[in-house]
């Protein structure tokens, strides 16, 4: 009866362990995407959205007012109006009849603003580095919201692969418990033990409900970010690790820094303010040069002595009481706030850099250390103990201790994987390359008019 026993807890343990070698069990038919499939999802609903915010249609239109030529004035006058226009006039155009009105005289005229001193080449050129300046925020926006979504991407994969750890446990404590209870009935464990390792069961149900939990919760947020596609409850994220690139991480702390300094959008963006700063502070310094309106006209006159004649003239505004010293004053100020703003976006990049290289390169030790042989020595030690608890030759406080040993190690592993990739991205959006080749990002996409 005792070998029955033994046959029977040895092949319920061989089941046990073909269960935890099949991988992930597919609780749903969830549709598996990957990262670079979510991210086109999120842009293709939300570009539109992030340009308006970053206001590229409206610097584009500034630079169009910019560059625009006033447009000429057109006027008309009658003058010598009265009740008896010019009657026995003896100018030539009149007929001189005493009775006979010559009529009034008529003023045609056509008048340009030319602005002087450059005026107009400089707003040309300050609305050129604002619209540069926007499609740095722009890019820089993409970088920024990218990596959002990247976050909430690999933080559903991590609950997805605690939901798998959990289910795995799970599926251990099915197959051990229904061992344990042909041992109990045999008399070969006490009554104590098969409590024990019950309760540890009923613990581990919990834990996968949890885990089923946090796997919703993860994957609303992940559907919140990319604005409730159609099915997004449904989407899972896809066990697709990135392939690391070499953005630069094996490059020294000041050489990182050096290339961040390079490429980052958001500095790109704060020195191209502060050129267009410079370009309306020389703008408000030319103010005071007046610009010229130039008057060309034909006239009709038929009480002058020439009845047609044409006639030209210019007006210039005098600079007498004001010359414009508040405009300047203005300019220097936000030439100087430009120039703050660019050390400060300049510091905060130092520090996001040495900050991500520091992240990175701890996250990536661990997780070496993990695959170097602590992930090998987890999974040896539950299965010695395993076999050796079904044979009798340890306690069942051993054979759990090495259950809980197992779970923790690899919920550590995947918390680890998820970290080193989040790092990874970090890292990459610090210095301002684009993940996926190592490369600067691309400019921002054409955006539908």
């Amino acid at each position: 009866m005792k070998t029955l026993y033994l046959k029977s807890i040895t092949t319920l343990l061989l089941l046990c362990f073909a269960v935890a070698a099949q991988g992930q069990p597919k609780e749903t038919t969830a549709k598996a995407l990957s990262i670079d499939e979510v991210l086109g999802i999120f842009f293709q609903r939300n570009l539109d959205l992030i340009a308006a915010q970053y206001a590229i249609d409206q610097s584009q239109a500034d630079a169009i007012i910019a560059s625009a030529i006033p447009n000429p004035t057109f006027g008309f006058q009658l003058l010598e109006l009265s009740k008896n226009i010019n009657k026995g006039s003896s100018a030539e155009g009149c007929n001189h009849s005493p009775g006979v009105s010559c009529g009034a005289a008529e003023y045609y005229s056509f008048s340009q603003l030319i602005e002087v001193a450059g005026k107009r080449g400089l707003r040309i050129e300050g609305s050129g580095f604002a619209t540069q300046a926007a499609e740095q925020d722009f890019r820089d926006a993409l970088r920024i919201f990218s990596n959002m979504v990247r976050d909430a991407y690999y933080n559903l994969l991590q609950t997805q692969k605690d939901r798998w750890l959990a289910q795995e446990i799970v599926n251990h404590y099915q197959s051990i418990t229904q061992a344990n209870r042909l041992r109990l009935k045999g008399g070969d464990i006490a009554e104590s033990d098969f409590l024990r390792v019950n309760i540890e069961a009923i613990r581990a149900e919990s834990d996968l409900d949890k885990a089923r939990t946090a796997v919703e919760q993860a994957k609303a947020n992940l559907a919140m970010i990319l604005r409730w596609p159609e099915q997004s409850m449904a989407y899972e994220a896809k066990e697709q690790w990135p392939e690391i690139m070499d953005i630069g991480q094996h490059l020294g702390q000041q050489q990182l820094i050096d290339k961040a300094l390079a490429l980052r959008p958001d500095l790109q963006a704060d020195k191209l303010r502060a050129e267009q700063a410079k370009k309306e502070l020389a703008l408000a310094h030319r103010l005071k040069y007046p610009d010229v309106t130039v008057t060309a006209g034909y006239a009709r006159d038929p009480s002058n002595n020439v009845l047609d004649s044409g006639f030209v003239g210019f007006n210039v505004p005098l600079p007498v009481f004001y010359q414009y010293q508040g405009e300047a004053n203005k300019a220097a100020v936000n030439v100087n706030q430009s120039q703050l703003a660019l050390e400060q976006t300049g510091l905060n990049i130092r520090n996001d850099v040495v900050s991500a290289l520091a992240t990175w390169q701890s996250t990536d030790k661990i997780v070496h250390r993990f695959e170097d042989g602590l992930l090998k020595a987890a999974v040896d030690v539950r299965d010695s103990a395993e076999l050796a608890y079904s044979k009798g030759a340890t306690s069942v406080l051993d054979f759990i201790d090495a259950q809980r040993n197992y779970k923790n190690i690899m919920h550590e592993y995947y918390l680890a994987l998820i970290d080193r990739t989040n790092a990874y991205y970090d890292l990459a959006k610090s210095v301002g390359v684009e993940p996926n080749n190592g490369h600067p990002p691309l400019p921002p996409p054409k955006l539908s008019r």
